[in-house]
């Protein structure tokens, strides 16, 4: 039999390997810009934390996103997105394969994001946000405007001095970041918190909103393409205009606000009109009104007079009536005596026809009447009420009948539930010990896992662990100096000692004469066989 080379190279288990293998790659890739397309994106797992791959023409790799990462992130993943992932390179050594970590993902350049605004733009008007019944008009004059931008800008300067050149107004200002991380969550606070303010408060309501923000690049202006900006002004109560970037730029928020301005001067302008114009329309229209008023004076001035002489005179108007009073007057007396004799010969004949005799038969008639009806009740009533005793008494058949095929149901199920309980009771022990047994190997395996991991292992083969005084672990011998004081843990106890300097070489030890005259094998060259991996 072939004799086998002895070696001083410790043996390793898989984890240790598996954890030497993770932190080399993470102290390598601890942080990395990685370029790819998004693959089998399924959304969030019911931990909340988000698998995908990323790939190139050439490889893949596996992502994920933790759920707090996720929850924070502007852009979310979607399949088929080229975008650029930032994170750290890490292992799984459940399946031994690496995965980036990613921490923050982006769109990769302007046509990834023109892609994802004309996909957002197509979702939002399939809901109707973007629909032109939904706008309203903008107020003539509003008392109060509120203004949603940067405190810092121009923009705030150009609208405000707009204001006071056409017609000064109260402005109300929110300041919000219009650029960068949490502006969209800050400009749709806005927009709503402009919509809360209630009519008793201290606070004015706005009766007209403004967004408004400078120019800039496709990626500054991208909060106001944010989806919670959107919504926010598609909700409010307010009407808004939509001022962000140039005439040329073109957000989300300018097709769900009421009016879209090129410009944040032009938005000012589209809120107010210009004060001038309205004196001077004023004025004419008070003149005209005065004009109009003395004409209408003058021809309701010289109706009134024809219609005086067409009138005739008063006198005779009231001739006629005069007689007609005249003549009511004297028939007056020859009435009221004819209308008193006619209402005496009404009373007399129904005085005849109320006589004692015809009351008693009309009252003899009613009590016949009443005595019939009274026998006809008393007939009915009994055969109704022999009705509902069969009624009764067959229902009382069948609920005897009932509730002993019930009893006799009930009495056979708990017999079976017996049986089976009894089952359950025979076989309880054994399901017990075989529980105990699995439980009792799973603890003895996690003992030799603990067992394998632990530096004591490594200590009991014949290593030992050196210490300085302060307890720092010493790992080669130039962080020795002479003179420190050491701390050697062997695996059955610790020895203090005290360095001296460097060991001078020993010579070599003597050798016993060998068994056998054969030489023995050469030992293999350095950078042969299994090496430390640390």
């Amino acid at each position: 039999m072939t004799d086998i080379a002895p070696s001083n190279a410790p043996e390793i288990s898989v984890s240790e390997l598996a954890t030497a293998i993770k932190r080399t790659v993470e102290d390598a890739f601890g942080f990395v810009r990685l370029r790819g397309e998004v693959s089998g994106y399924r959304g969030a797992s019911p931990s909340g934390h988000v698998y995908f791959r990323l790939k190139d023409q050439g490889a893949v790799i596996e992502a994920v996103i933790w759920k707090g990462v996720f929850g924070r992130l502007r852009f979310k993943p979607q399949e088929g997105l080229e975008v650029i992932a930032t994170g750290r390179v890490t292992t799984f050594p459940g399946s031994s394969k690496y995965q980036i970590v990613v921490e923050s993902l982006e769109p990769a350049g302007v046509g990834a994001l023109m892609a994802l605004l004309e996909e957002r733009r197509k979702a939002l008007t399939a809901e109707g946000l973007f629909d032109p019944a939904r706008k309203r008009p903008l107020p003539y004059l509003p008392r109060v405007i509120g203004v949603v931008t940067s405190p810092t800008g121009a923009v705030i300067r150009d609208i405000l001095h707009r204001l006071e050149d056409r017609f000064p107004r109260s402005v109300l200002v929110w300041p919000v970041r219009v650029q960068g991380e949490g502006s969209a969550a800050e400009v749709a606070a806005a927009i709503r918190g402009f919509n809360a303010i209630d009519a008793d408060s201290d606070l004015p309501r706005p009766d007209v909103l403004i967004v408004a923000r400078g120019g800039g690049s496709l990626e500054d202006l991208w909060g106001f393409n944010e989806e919670i900006v959107v919504r926010a002004a598609a909700e409010s109560r307010i009407p808004l205009i939509s001022a962000v970037g140039h005439e040329t730029d073109t957000t989300l928020i300018d097709f769900a606000a009421d009016r879209r301005a090129p410009t944040p001067t032009a938005a000012a302008e589209m809120a107010v009109p210009v004060r001038a114009d309205l004196i001077v329309e004023i004025g004419d229209l008070g003149r005209r009104h005065a004009a109009g008023m003395l004409r209408l004076l003058d021809d309701r001035r010289l109706g009134l007079r024809a219609a005086i002489r067409a009138l005739p005179d008063a006198e005779h108007l009231l001739e006629a009536a005069r007689q007609r009073l005249d003549g009511a007057t004297e028939r007056l007396p020859n009435a009221l005596r004819a209308n008193a004799a006619a209402h005496r010969t009404r009373l007399v004949r129904a005085s005849g026809r109320l006589a004692p005799g015809v009351l008693m038969l009309r009252v003899g008639r009613a009590q016949d009447g009443i005595e019939t009806l009274s026998a006809r009740a008393r007939a009915a009533l009994g055969r109704r009420v022999e009705t509902r005793r069969q009624g009764f008494s067959s229902l009382s058949d069948r609920l005897a009948r009932s509730l002993g095929v019930y009893a006799t149901t009930q009495s056979h199920r708990i017999a079976r539930d017996g049986e089976r309980l009894n089952s359950l009771f025979a076989r309880a022990p054994r399901a017990i010990d075989l529980i105990l047994r699995r439980r009792g190997d799973r603890l003895e395996a996690a003992a030799k896992l603990l067992g394998a991991l632990s530096y004591q292992g490594v200590l009991a083969r014949g290593f030992a662990l050196v210490r300085d005084g302060d307890g720092r672990t010493l790992r080669t011998a130039a962080a020795v100096s002479a003179g420190l004081a050491l701390s050697i843990e062997f695996a059955d106890g610790r020895v203090a000692a005290r360095a001296e300097g460097d060991e001078p070489p020993r010579p070599p030890a003597p050798r016993s004469s060998p068994p056998r005259a054969e030489p023995k094998p050469a030992r293999k060259a350095a950078g042969e066989g299994q090496g430390d991996l640390f």
